[in-house]
Formats: C-alpha cells, sequence, structure tokens
C-alpha cells in the first residue's frame, strides 16, 4: 500500500510500521524549529503532526532546537518558540535538546567520513561551489581540491576548528557524486567558518554544521524513529540517507506533507522579520501577522487554530487554503462562547427629545441570548445615546430596515424611537439625531402596538466609555501575495482604527472576547487594555 492512501497518510505509514514490528513498534517524534525567530501558523501544523502523532501511538515527542546558525539566533526566540507551544497545549515534558548539544559528536562524525573518504575541505568560494555544483539538467563540475589525501583533509579540517582561517576561506563538503541528478547530492557543504558567538556555546566553536547535516543526525543521536516534515525537504531525503549508510547510525525515516500556505499572508520567517523589520507591521506580535504572538493578540485561542489544522489534515497535495476557514473556526468558536455587547465604533448623537433630562433608567439585557446560564448586565437608557452612523439615511433606498427621518426602529433591548429632526453643520454634515420614544414599547414588555423597521445596537452617551477599537484585516490584499513585491501587495486597510463607545459592562467585565451586536468578535488587547483607557481588537467579523 502506498504511504499516500487513506485520509492521513503519515499515521497510515506510521501505524504499518508499529503494526510490522519495525524500530521495535517505538514512535518518537520532535519538532525542531530554528530560533531565529516567532513560530507562525504553519509552524502549528507541524506541531499537531508531531506532538499528535506520537501521543496516538503511545510514544514521544521532543522539542529540539536546530540552532546551526548563530548569526540569526537569539534566546529570545528560544524562550518565545516555548511560550507559543506551550500556550497551544503541547508538552515536551524533559525532552528539551539542541543541535548544538551534539556539536561534538557531528564533529567527530564529519571525522569519521573524512577518514572514510568521504568528506573533503574545499578552498572554493561560495559562488564557485553554485557554480561548479550546475544545474539538475546537466552534470557539475568537480572541485580541483576534491581528491585530496584523506591526511591533508583531516589536518585542514582540524585547522579550521582550530581558528587557522578567515571566514569563507574554506568548508568541509560531503564526497557524494557531482553528476547526481539531485543537486543535493552534488558534495554539499557540511562546516562553514563564522566568527559569530553562538547563543549557547559561546565561542567555543568557529565552524558550524549546516543545517543539512546537523538536521538529520542530530534526529538519528536522539534516536527519532519518525521524521516528520514538509514537502521541501522531500528533495533532502536521499542526502539523509546517504549519511545514515555512510556512517552506519539509527536510521530514522523521514515522511513528508503539504506545507501550510493561507491566503492573503505569508508565513516564511525571513519575509515575517522584513516586514517587523521595515516597521509595515509593529512588531512580531502585531495582530495582522499569521505568528501565534499575533494571532494570541487579535484574540485567537488555542482550540480555535488546533481545530482549523485539524479540518485542513494532512496530504500530499500542496495548495493554499483560504484565510475564510480559519474564520470560520474562530467564529464556531466565538457563537457559543462569546458574550454579546454593545459599540459604537462610529457614533451619531441621538436626543429623545421627550425623555426627562434629570435621569436615566437600567434595562437588562443578557449576555447571551441562547444561554441564559451566562446572565445579564444592566445597560444604561437615557434622554442622549449614540447610535452607528451607517445606521441613519436621509434618503434611503425601498426595504432600508434602518432609521430615516419619519421612520422608527427599536434600539436593542430597549425602546422604539422615531427621527423626528436632523441637525447639520455648516456642511451639510448630519451631527445629531432628534427623536421621540414610546415609554410603552420597552423590549419584553412592549404594549405600544408599533411595528418598527429594524433594530439598531446603541450605547448611553451618559454611562458609555469611550474606547479604542482597532479593526484588523487582511494584511495583505492579494490572495497570494508576491515575495518580489510585498510592500506593493500590502492591505493598506489592513488596520484601522476607530474611537467608539462602549458599554460599561464590556470594560469590566471578566470575559476577554466578546460579540459586539451586528459589529464583530473582539478581544480586549493584552499590552495595552486597561479599565480607564480599553483597547478592544478585532479577532474577526461576523
Amino acid at each position: 500500500m502506498s504511504d499516500a492512501a487513506g485520509p492521513d497518510f503519515v499515521r497510515a505509514a506510521v501505524r504499518r510500521d508499529v503494526g510490522s514490528g519495525r524500530y521495535d513498534g517505538r514512535v518518537q517524534t520532535r519538532f525542531p524549529p530554528e530560533p531565529s525567530g516567532y513560530l507562525h501558523i504553519g509552524h502549528v501544523k507541524a506541531i499537531c503532526v508531531n506532538f499528535g502523532v506520537a501521543a496516538e501511538f503511545g510514544g514521544v515527542c521532543a522539542l529540539r532546537y536546530d540552532d546551526t546558525n548563530p548569526e540569526r539566533e537569539d534566546t529570545h526566540y528560544v524562550e518565545q518558540i516555548k511560550t507559543d507551544i506551550r500556550w497551544l497545549g503541547f508538552d515536551w515534558a524533559d525532552r528539551e535538546y539542541y543541535a548544538s548539544d551534539y556539536f561534538e559528536r557531528l564533529y567527530e562524525l564529519a571525522v569519521q567520513l573524512i577518514e572514510a573518504g568521504k568528506a573533503y575541505v574545499d578552498h572554493l568560494t561560495a559562488e564557485e561551489i553554485i557554480e561548479y555544483r550546475g544545474v539538475a539538467q546537466s552534470a557539475g563540475r568537480d572541485s580541483p581540491h576534491r581528491d585530496r589525501p584523506v591526511a591533508e583533509n583531516l589536518d585542514l579540517f582540524r585547522r579550521m576548528r582550530a581558528g587557522e582561517f578567515e571566514e569563507g576561506a574554506c568548508v568541509l563538503r560531503a564526497r557524494i557524486d557531482m553528476a547526481a541528478p539531485n543537486v543535493y547530492l552534488r558534495d554539499p557543504v557540511m562546516y562553514r567558518i563564522l566568527r559569530t558567538p553562538h547563543h549557547r556555546t559561546g565561542d567555543r566553536w568557529c565552524i558550524y554544521p549546516t543545517y543539512d547535516w546537523a538536521h538529520g543526525q542530530s534526529d538519528s543521536i536522539e534516536g527519532v524513529t519518525h521524521s516528520l516534515c514538509t514537502l521541501e525537504y522531500e528533495t533532502h531525503r536521499p542526502l539523509y540517507d546517504w549519511f545514515i549508510e555512510a556512517l552506519g547510525i539509527f536510521p530514522s525515516r523521514q515522511i513528508e506533507y503539504n506545507h501550510l500556505y493561507i491566503s492573503h499572508t505569508m508565513t516564511g520567517k525571513r519575509r515575517l522579520k522584513e516586514m517587523v523589520e521595515a516597521g509595515d507591521v509593529t512588531g512580531w506580535d502585531d495582530p495582522r501577522l499569521p505568528t501565534l504572538a499575533g494571532l494570541r493578540r487579535r484574540g485567537y485561542s488555542a482550540e480555535m487554530i488546533r481545530e482549523f489544522c485539524r479540518r485542513i489534515g494532512v496530504t500530499r497535495q500542496e495548495n493554499r487554503v483560504e484565510m475564510e476557514l480559519l474564520e470560520f473556526c474562530a467564529r464556531n468558536a466565538l457563537e457559543d462562547e462569546a458574550p454579546r455587547g454593545m459599540a459604537v465604533l462610529d457614533p451619531l448623537p441621538v436626543t429623545i427629545t421627550n425623555y426627562p433630562s434629570d435621569g436615566d433608567e437600567e434595562l437588562e439585557a443578557p449576555w447571551h441570548q441562547k444561554r441564559p446560564e451566562m446572565g445579564a448586565r444592566r445597560i444604561t437608557f437615557g434622554r442622549s445615546v449614540a447610535i452607528e452612523r451607517d445606521d441613519f439615511m436621509e434618503s434611503p433606498p425601498r426595504r432600508y430596515r434602518r432609521l430615516s427621518p419619519g421612520e422608527r426602529v427599536r434600539l436593542r433591548h430597549g425602546f422604539i424611537i422615531r427621527c423626528d429632526e436632523v441637525v447639520r453643520d455648516a456642511d451639510g454634515e448630519s451631527v445629531e439625531l432628534r427623536c421621540t420614544y414610546f415609554p410603552d414599547s420597552k423590549s419584553g414588555s412592549d404594549t405600544s402596538g408599533l411595528r418598527p423597521k429594524g433594530v439598531v445596537h446603541w450605547v448611553s452617551r451618559s454611562s458609555g466609555v469611550p474606547a479604542e477599537v482597532r479593526l484588523y484585516d487582511r494584511l495583505f490584499s492579494v490572495a497570494a501575495p508576491s515575495t518580489d513585491k510585498m510592500e506593493e501587495d500590502l492591505n493598506p486597510d489592513s488596520l484601522v482604527v476607530r474611537m467608539a463607545i462602549v458599554e460599561p459592562a464590556l470594560v469590566g467585565a471578566e470575559s476577554e472576547r466578546f460579540q459586539f451586536e451586528r459589529v464583530g468578535y473582539f478581544y480586549k488587547d493584552p499590552e495595552e487594555h486597561s479599565s480607564t483607557a480599553p483597547v478592544f481588537n478585532r479577532i474577526v467579523t461576523l
């Protein structure tokens, strides 16, 4: 049976291995991030696959940092990655490893290859190595240093480690096949010289293993049975298998599945870092970014994101998942769990001319119409309220269901009002509505017999709380943004800030997520929200 058979070919392959006794029925996986940036939603799929497969087959999953590039790595990223994985709901227990833990062992394995005549020190420049490697359609060329004696290669490699050479002076390459159709087998670089301190090993090393050398051997050192990774590493697998065979080490099995691409955003860490450094976003936790820190700050929960990954599944077919699916998962969860409240994002003042000017009254409104167990909150009604500017039109089209001159609407959870007069400024802009309310039309006990045209939300101007509301939208205006013209594809309306008026109950409630009735789902910004300066981030529209 093909590994691609069935709804989840990865689990099918692991199940066959367990059933056949391969690795003595043991399952060990790992999630191997590079600590050079924040985790994004593409990583979530890898986290769910690796931790999920291990759990389903009674195995274990480790967190291993592939920290082989000191020029880009930082302990801040190390700690942030741990924070994000824990927030998602996964735990690696005491299995926290680093490729840098194995630097000495990797060096010894490299010496073993040199002694077997399967690795050599090369003095070609990086540009010359690329040129000599050639393209897949034709064979590459041997380096003039490819046939050096073993003793000379060993001496040069030891001198590389001792720091006798400058950066770029030489590299260690595997000696495989410069005519191989797979260019990754054309004598790949295993070590290069970098005069950069490492975040864990400091100045102890001036040569560092490349990712392709350290990654597979780290799996083998740890005894990883199933190295689960995305499809871009499929062409690297023959190289990893060559190293295993040449060294006679533990044979981890690599299985590749499709990468997670999502519309209207970009998930490459390098591109995300460019946007952060260019100021296109406010930081790695900007709610427009697909980073876990950004999604969390926007208001997505771990459960929503895990459900999204469950729905997209695991296949070998590369595709771009629509942002709407992630938004659906958010709405689906929030529909049941988010308390309701009212917020006016673009306030238009309304004066209730027949309401007494010397006092307000309290009305009761449920936190959730379908979940009475969530209770109710008190809302204030008085002479001065505010409605959304979009909920009023002086010359409305036919079948218009909101407020217009001479027409009636119900204020949500309140009374029916009728628009009697429009007050305009010098430019003719509507700045106030003067309305009549009907005291016997109170919601829940209406005896007026009136039939309003529609229902609009509102907030008392006397008790409402000013709040900053951030309307986040797609980061890019196109579904598949180009890496060559990111700036052009950025959505200029990805963030719109409104100074709104919200119910006081929304500011003081224990809940962090709300549905602003008729507007969308919002989240108290965890960094900037306070009772005196409320800030709400839009998670998703209704």
